[in-house]
């Protein structure tokens, strides 16, 4: 029987593998010991809300979520900032399932929004979001800066 739960530090290996498909699929360079090292951070942190889907004692999908502050609504709100769910796990809801289980985890919060960002080709993806009710926010467009180093 398949289950939604919160990741934990035994999930690191599994997750690991996870992260770096996830990272690849997003044309970054596969590096497990940087994305162990990062999950490591985040389970020791508490900074993330890291939740796991495992079907028959296997991790097949993960989702995180990320508290942030709204200035303009003053309520808290999460970015889903990762969803993922392994190739072979594919079709079987598992993606719906953790975006479900992050919008019930918000609700539990008190957290009265969520957010995310995805690449304008990823059209599967934008398929499940629209269809489990979240729209596209028109009002803000983003900007991303790259702080070098030094700026010496």
């Amino acid at each position: 029987m398949p289950t939604l739960r919160a990741a934990t530090p035994a999930d690191l290996d599994a997750l690991t593998g996870l992260l770096d498909g996830y990272r690849v699929f997003y044309q970054q360079d596969s590096d497990e010991a940087a994305c162990r090292a990062f999950l490591q951070k985040r389970l020791e942190r508490g900074d993330s809300h890291l939740l796991v889907h495992e079907t028959k004692g296997v991790l097949d999908g993960f989702v995180q979520l990320y508290p942030v502050l709204s200035t303009v609504s003053l309520a808290p709100r999460w970015l889903l900032n990762d969803l993922f769910v392994a190739p072979g796990a594919r079709g079987r809801g598992i993606g719906r399932a953790l975006m479900q289980a992050g919008a019930d985890l918000a609700l539990e919060h008190g957290v009265p929004s969520l957010m995310l960002r995805t690449q304008p080709h990823n059209h599967a993806a934008k398929a499940l979001y629209e269809s489990l009710g979240w729209g596209k926010n028109e009002a803000f467009d983003t900007y991303l800066l790259s702080v070098p180093e030094s700026r010496s």
